[in-house]
């Protein structure tokens, strides 16, 4: 079984910045793609940005230049260091991790950690 964990969440005004963790702990053989999505009230989940084992980047439009994503694959974590907060940016943000625990791999989700901007 894999464990993922997230931390960091918070409430910032306008223009702040955070940073989230997130830890992948258990019996992991293997990490692939790790990711980020957000999901505020009333919409659908979205991917944030994600992050491939060899460290190709991909964000969602709305975020490129302010968000960046890290991973230390040493440690079975990823990062996302967030900057010049909107408060559109509010949302529950959950990580995802593709893992193989040695049964297959699958996705694993974490339990989200809530980011809120006040203007």
């Amino acid at each position: 079984q894999v464990h993922v964990v997230e931390s960091g969440g918070g409430s910032v005004q306008a223009g702040g910045s955070l940073k989230l963790s997130c830890a992948a702990s258990g019996r992991i053989i293997n990490i692939n793609a790790m990711g980020w999505y957000r999901q505020a009230p009333e919409k659908k989940r979205e991917l944030v940005a994600s992050i491939t084992s060899g460290g190709w980047t991909n964000y969602v439009d709305s975020v490129k230049g302010r968000f960046t994503i890290a991973r230390d694959n040493a440690k079975n974590m990823v990062f996302l260091q967030m900057s010049s907060l909107k408060p559109e940016d509010t949302a529950v943000y959950y990580c995802k991790v593709w893992a193989d625990s040695g049964l297959g791999g699958r996705d694993y989700w974490g339990q989200g950690t809530q980011v809120t901007v006040s203007s």
